[in-house]
């Protein structure tokens, strides 16, 4: 159905594709896997016909059922595409918040492909979107088809921008990274509900992922793609099973795995550290001044006797209770994985134990000095105006205008922000540059400098390595490993990805509608998980 023969897209005269050749079937699902940078999506959206206007084909050609869609030398045929957009193809993009109109409610946006491509009436066109928003697992049809997308969960979202895109039975879809930014339960249900469109429309997909767990789940053919080239191509067992290439073996190595079981020496340590916690949260309960009521669970009414109940009438009078009732440790060296869904409690929890939120009851006890953070998306949390070499130097600045005992020379604070460069990885020529100027794994290790700088002794690291691809990802976790057993640095780590909370963690702490509801060894959560909802996020890891 669709053949792309020789295809190279260039931006400026730098060639960023370069001689692709791809074929897709009916009904087949080829998977598109590989590093940022390696071309998957310029080649997709040139497929689609949205690359920018920027973008020149160089070379080559697309073609759908033999009709030339693309061809080097030529512009785009807007007038082509638009025969072909959502009737015969359609697209799911990564992040559903940024590609749906914020403006205009959900399924209003739905209604506009079929007022487009079809001669329905209105009563037919509605009927038509709450029967797709059902096919594809939005129960609440109607309340969905009148929400506006911030008013719906990210999951949700992303079932709508699905919606959207099978409403008229394409023949084929391209998802680019359409379960990226979702927890892992959601990120399961797309991934099935993708398989299950599949099996009944009997269309074609085109799946572009840097998760190669997700590939080889869900793509009967998988194509490697490294510099804008094509590297490797064949069925989901053969790329992962055989690869033939040493680049996809790196890619496949880098992917974290269970098959190796966790060392003993940390949980020796930890025993021996037990008198002196870094962290002690007791009987802790967070919420937000909101004027709102958060009903406990029923999980929640099982324990806690008379002085939860006087807990929650605390909270109907003060405010949105997000945490109920947290009990648990970190020690010195160890790493406390900390898992759930969207909305589970992690980041309010996280909050509290900063003091970035203050609405707290309960026990906090810090025993390290000035613990810090490092968060998922280093882009937004440095500030892009000043150097690496300056932003390492503030958290030192600020440390000793807090405690003059602290305050250190201008030529000591330089000293040491060049020396945790290099303990990250990073050689001196980066002092001088500024976010914009590195990758996305170079401004994560300068995150992580930034919030080792101190010695804080203990680090909450959120969702630290999800934005990476998998080989920057892989050098990332060893980079913490190292300067967590170097430092002796406690953690809790917050991750919505299993394989690589078991490759970080000692400890799993599983949270749900803000109940602590499982912790325990690492091995002893995945082999032998108690709960329920544990044993779904398990699922399919």
């Amino acid at each position: 159905m669709i053949k792309i023969e020789d295809l190279s897209v260039a931006f400026g005269g730098t060639e960023v594709v370069k001689h692709v050749n791809l074929d897709l079937h009916d009904g087949e699902i080829l998977g598109i896997v590989g590093e940022s940078g390696s071309g998957k999506s310029v080649t997709a959206l040139t497929l689609m016909g949205l690359v920018s206007e920027g973008a020149e084909v160089t070379t080559g050609r697309i073609l759908f059922d033999d009709v030339v869609l693309r061809q080097a030398g030529r512009p785009c045929d807007r007038a082509l595409y638009r025969k072909y957009l959502g009737a015969e193809m359609s697209m799911v993009f990564q992040e559903p918040q940024t590609s749906l109109n914020p403006t205009r409610k959900a399924g209003k946006q739905v209604e506009e492909v079929l007022r487009l491509h079809t001669k329905l009436t209105g009563e037919e066109i509605r009927a038509k979107v709450l029967e797709t928003f059902r096919a594809v697992g939005l129960h609440e049809a109607e309340r969905v088809y009148d929400s506006y997308p911030h008013q719906l969960s990210g999951g949700m979202r992303q079932r709508v921008m699905i919606a959207m895109a099978v409403i008229l039975h394409p023949r084929l879809i391209v998802a680019d990274e359409p379960t990226t930014a979702l927890d892992v339960t959601i990120q399961n249900q797309i991934v099935e509900l993708l398989r299950d469109i599949n099996g009944k429309q009997k269309n074609a997909m085109l799946f572009i992922t840097h998760d190669l767990h997700l590939a080889r789940r869900l793509c009967h053919r998988v194509a490697v793609m490294k510099d804008g080239c094509v590297v490797e191509t064949g069925t989901a067992e053969e790329v992962f099973d055989h690869p033939s290439q040493a680049y996809t073996r790196q890619l496949v190595e880098a992917v974290p795995s269970r098959m190796e079981g966790k060392a003993e020496e940390q949980s020796r340590d930890r025993e021996d550290n037990k008198q002196n916690p870094v962290l002690k949260v007791h009987n802790l309960f967070v919420y937000y001044q909101d004027g709102k009521s958060n009903q406990p669970s029923e999980q929640a009414e099982g324990t806690g006797g008379k002085r939860r109940t006087l807990a929650e009438r605390f909270f109907r009078r003060k405010g949105q209770c997000v945490v109920w009732d947290a009990d648990f440790e970190i020690y010195s060296g160890e790493s406390l994985g900390l898992v759930g869904e969207s909305g589970c409690g992690k980041t309010s929890l996280s909050k509290a134990i900063l003091g970035i939120n203050p609405c707290v009851e309960g026990e906090i006890i810090h025993a390290s000095i000035r613990p810090q953070m490092v968060f998922q998306d280093p882009y937004s949390s440095l500030n892009p105006t000043k150097t690496i070499g300056w932003l390492l130097q503030e958290p030192l600045r600020a440390a000793g205008a807090l405690d003059r005992s602290l305050a250190m020379t201008k030529a000591d604070r330089e000293a040491a922000a060049y020396d945790m460069l290099r303990r990250v990885g990073m050689d001196e020529r980066y002092f001088h540059r500024r976010p914009s100027e590195l990758s996305g794994g170079q401004r994560q290790r300068v995150s992580i400098a930034q919030a080792l700088i101190t010695n804080p002794g203990f680090l909450i690291a959120d969702e630290p390595v999800s934005a990476l691809d998998v080989t920057i990802q892989a050098q990332i976790m060893e980079l913490f490993l190292k300067l967590q057993e170097e430092m002796h640095l406690a953690c809790l780590f917050i991750s919505h990805d299993i394989n690589v909370v078991y490759r970080m963690c000692d400890r799993i702490m599983v949270m749900k509608d803000g109940h602590i509801i499982e912790i325990g060894e690492t091995e002893e959560v995945f082999g032998n998980p108690r709960e329920d909802y544990t044993k779904l996020l398990l699922c399919g890891a």
